[in-house]
């Protein structure tokens, strides 16, 4: 049974907030490119349902208990606007990404995120075939104290840097995002075998 697009919305952040395998290929369409992976892992980038999970595992990495609560939307059979929160305890490195590489790693703050967002999926043959946000990172990063920069955390993140954590921080990321992303070849042989 195909899914309408207030469906489909609510199933691309439910992925993201838990990382079933099953769902994103319910939803996702094989074709999705998520414009926003440009800051993550490299796995993130990949098209279709394998990119999402790989965003998920990312995200939750650094923010447990992550939650969209969505405030609003609106669209047509063709495109869905969100308006929603990102809301999370930041228990994790979040580790940001340049073409692939290492950018920043945040340490664990344990501190709360509670910011808004606007994302833009394109639907396509009953599924999400693109995303794009805009998304209030300044915030973000001012609920992780990142900016403007607090000595602290300045401190904690050259500290990071130097020690190797930093990029250990990163490669376990990757390597998570890489696992998730891999996680569909699991399930499509189970559902092929229970069909």
């Amino acid at each position: 049974m195909a899914l309408d697009t207030v469906e489909l919305a609510h199933g691309l952040f439910r992925i993201l907030e838990t990382g079933d395998p099953a769902l994103a290929l319910d939803v996702v369409g094989e074709d999705n490119h998520n414009r926003e992976a440009a800051i993550a892992p490299p796995a993130c980038a990949l098209a279709g349902p394998a990119g999402t999970l790989a965003s998920s595992a990312w995200l939750r990495s650094a923010f447990s208990d992550l939650r969209f609560p969505v405030l609003g939307m609106a669209g047509n059979d063709d495109q869905v606007w969100i308006r929603l929160r990102m809301q999370g305890r930041h228990t994790g490195p979040f580790v940001r990404f340049r073409n692939g590489a290492l950018d920043q790693a945040v340490p664990p703050t344990g501190r709360e995120i509670d910011f808004e967002q606007v994302h833009v999926l394109n639907i396509r043959d009953g599924k999400v075939a693109r995303h794009e946000a805009l998304r209030d990172d300044i915030a973000m990063l001012g609920q992780l104290g990142v900016f403007p920069p607090s000595p602290a955390i300045t401190l904690r993140m050259l500290a990071w840097r130097v020690s190797g954590r930093a990029a250990r921080a990163a490669a376990e990321v990757t390597s998570q995002a890489a696992d998730a992303a891999g996680t569909l070849a699991d399930t499509s042989r189970s559902t092929a075998r229970s069909s």
